[in-house]
């Protein structure tokens, strides 16, 4: 088993809230990480039948089984048991009591929101980071970490990726996509998810995605959001503060596992992704994906956006903390080019005062500290920012 990073964070909210509700993408190692911390809670999962019919029947009784609580898996698939959990956890006034695992954002959210206010603490848990595979002796070559992907289960068991990706994909239109929406025309669907792949890293535009699948503008806003709700992909908002200039007000469009978004793309290995026009896309993905994970494994909200202006200058990465920002350029070149300043040096002039500095994330190899920004490999990411 490959040791999680928010294992530690897990464990600290279990000692300050009755309840703590972990969510993130399916195969996200949810499951293993709530059963390796929390050994001696008794286990349920909704997704086999008899707990799922025992919990919808009678939720009273099937929590009745855990006087000193326990791990419940999947527990959006049974909304009604978040009230009386509540009354439960009330009842007894005892810290991590509860431990709750949901792979469907939307659902999960809002059912907490609304009986669980005040009593939970919220985990997100993504796949795998650089920083963990790292530690575990397992990284590869940024191409191959791309294709591969971040399932903690293609990596811990070398499954191979397109095989595993290919059962992964279908299984969520065959069962997630129908329980969280009537979509008729799966096929269509299918089509969309893969028009998606092939814009990672740019701009979201609903009608160019509706018009090239043959769906109207709401009907694209509708299928982003179930592919949002379900942990596959989501969105980077443009930078918003007022500094006098016309800036980019769409997000941008990314996936949570890359390995998907090359599979969806139809690649098939890291040769073929080596030469395929959406690399530095891809390369990009992976590194905003860093970012995120070392927010959540630390139990911090999100505070990534993007920098672009009407007259095409932009920032791939615009890390905040309180009103300190970090810009942050990637690039999947292996050589630092001149030219990969350009916009970090243009965000400079907007925003003279960085104490974070400057970082540029390429695909080379050695780590460079330049007055012009700090250059950085993105395995290091997570020890980089450890200190901000």
């Amino acid at each position: 088993m490959i040791e999680r990073d928010a294992a530690k964070v897990l464990e600290r909210y279990a000692g300050k809230y009755p309840v703590v509700t972990v969510t993130g993408p399916r195969q996200s190692g949810k499951t293993t990480i709530v059963q390796s911390v929390f050994k001696e809670k008794l286990y349920f999962n909704l997704e086999r039948i008899s707990h799922f019919e025992f919990a919808k029947n009678d939720p009273e009784g099937f929590l009745e089984q855990m006087p000193d609580g326990g791990i419940i898996d999947e527990i959006q698939r049974v909304p009604e048991l978040l009230s009386m959990i509540q009354i439960v956890s009330d009842k007894k006034k005892k810290n991590g009591l509860f431990i709750l695992t949901g792979s469907s954002q939307f659902q999960l959210i809002q059912g907490v929101a609304q009986s669980l206010a005040g009593r939970t603490a919220l985990l997100t848990l993504l796949p795998l980071s650089l920083n963990e595979i790292k530690r575990e002796n397992k990284l590869l070559s940024n191409c191959e970490n791309i294709y591969r992907g971040f399932m903690p289960r293609i990596i811990d068991e070398s499954l191979n990726p397109t095989e595993a990706l290919d059962f992964y994909f279908r299984t969520y239109v065959e069962r997630d996509v129908r329980l969280l929406s009537q979509i008729r025309n799966l096929s269509q669907f299918q089509s969309f998810v893969k028009m998606c792949a092939g814009r990672t890293g740019q701009i979201l535009n609903l009608n160019s995605l509706g018009n090239d699948v043959g769906v109207s503008h709401t009907t694209a806003k509708e299928w982003i959001s179930i592919l949002k709700a379900s942990y596959i992909v989501f969105t980077l908002e443009p930078f918003s503060e007022n500094i006098g200039k016309r800036l980019m007000k769409s997000p941008k469009l990314y996936f949570y596992d890359t390995g998907l978004a090359s599979f969806l793309l139809g690649i098939e290995s890291e040769a073929h992704l080596k030469t395929h026009p959406l690399y530095g896309n891809l390369f990009e993905n992976m590194v905003v994906c860093e970012f995120l994970k070392h927010r959540f494994n630390r139990g911090k909200t999100l505070n990534l956006s993007f920098f672009r202006d009407s007259k095409g200058n932009e920032v791939d990465i615009v890390y905040s903390v309180a009103n300190h920002k970090l810009p942050v350029e990637i690039k999947a070149g292996a050589t630092v080019n001149r030219d990969y300043f350009k916009g970090l040096n243009y965000f400079e002039k907007l925003f003279p005062e960085l104490p974070f500095g400057k970082m540029l994330v390429y695909g080379g190899k050695d780590i460079q500290r330049r007055s012009e920004a700090t250059v950085i490999t993105p395995e290091i990411i997570d020890q980089e920012l450890a200190g901000i």
